[in-house]
């Protein structure tokens, strides 16, 4: 890792200090979720070490460490916008937190995707991961969005399934709003699978990849010739999956296309759950939605 960041600072952009990028979504507690300090950058950016560091960001930061972050965080009027829903799916009949005005055409949909062991209330607990799904939650509803946070069989074809039917019924109702799939863990896989997909990949605004896995067969699929965003997130202590395999993912892209849109996050010294805790997701949601010209 020590070695990684010292071929980077030799590129060095912008130490210290994030990106002040721009877009459509307004805002909100930047000050408390903005990353923290950049060690080095390369790609003119897109590849990026940021500074982490457990004491401060989850001790400092929690009332009681990864239950329960600090008030100061968190702003809960947003879940006067929550509900929990039926949907349907292959004939299956499952669960999904949203979070948005459904009666009014969103500006975009996002949807996060649990890994093993989570299930739609992770991705809508306001109190853990640094308080960052509440922070999302509150830039959807603020920027005229909607968010999904479901449950779904598994992480294989049925899964793939699910998650096509609910995205499906929003589209529909917002044909104009592009989709952007964030999928922690385990979660990737399914986002990779519908990636593939030719009928789906069309509606894709982008693709978070939180603590995930490569998968060097985007590079053939209907996503990639879209030139649909992705965002890669990783700790370098990841003990889950190595992040030397997703920064090889990340140089095989830049590769096979210079200019694509895609940038990689590695937290300096972050475990498994670090990008969900971290991500600055303002920051990555304004890049993808202003690929499409916002």
């Amino acid at each position: 890792m020590r070695r990684f960041a010292a071929a980077l600072a030799a590129l060095l952009l912008a130490a210290g200090a994030a990106r002040a990028d721009t877009g459509p979504l307004r805002p909100f507690k930047d000050n408390l979720f903005a990353y923290p300090g950049v060690i080095a950058e390369d790609y003119d950016g897109d590849r990026t070490v940021v500074a982490y560091n457990k004491e401060r960001d989850i001790y400092r930061r929690d009332e009681v460490p990864e239950r329960r972050v600090r008030w100061q965080y968190v702003s809960t009027s947003v879940n006067r916008q929550l509900d929990h829903l039926n949907y349907e799916a292959g004939g299956r009949r499952l669960r999904t937190a949203r979070v948005g005005d459904e009666r009014r055409q969103a500006s975009f949909i996002l949807v996060y995707l649990h890994g093993q062991g989570g299930t739609r209330l992770q991705g809508v607990d306001d109190w853990t991961f640094g308080g960052n799904f509440n922070r999302v939650k509150n830039l959807v509803a603020r920027g005229g969005g909607i968010y999904l946070s479901p449950d779904f069989t598994d992480f294989e074809e049925k899964g793939a399934t699910d998650v096509k039917a609910l995205v499906s019924a929003y589209a529909a109702r917002s044909p104009e709003a592009p989709v952007i799939l964030a999928c922690g863990s385990w979660g990737g896989v399914l986002c990779w699978q519908l990636a593939a997909d030719p009928a789906f990949a069309p509606r894709l605004g982008g693709l978070l990849l939180l603590g995930s896995f490569p998968e060097p067969s985007f590079l053939k699929s209907a996503a990639f010739r879209a030139r649909v965003p992705v965002y890669l997130g990783h700790g370098s202590e990841d003990s889950v999956s190595d992040w030397r395999k997703q920064d090889a993912f990340f140089q095989s892209i830049k590769k096979a296309s210079a200019d694509y849109p895609i940038r990689f996050v590695l937290f300096d010294t972050g475990s498994h759950g670090t990008p969900i805790r971290m991500t600055d997701w303002r920051l990555v949601l304004n890049w993808m939605l202003m690929q499409r010209g916002g």
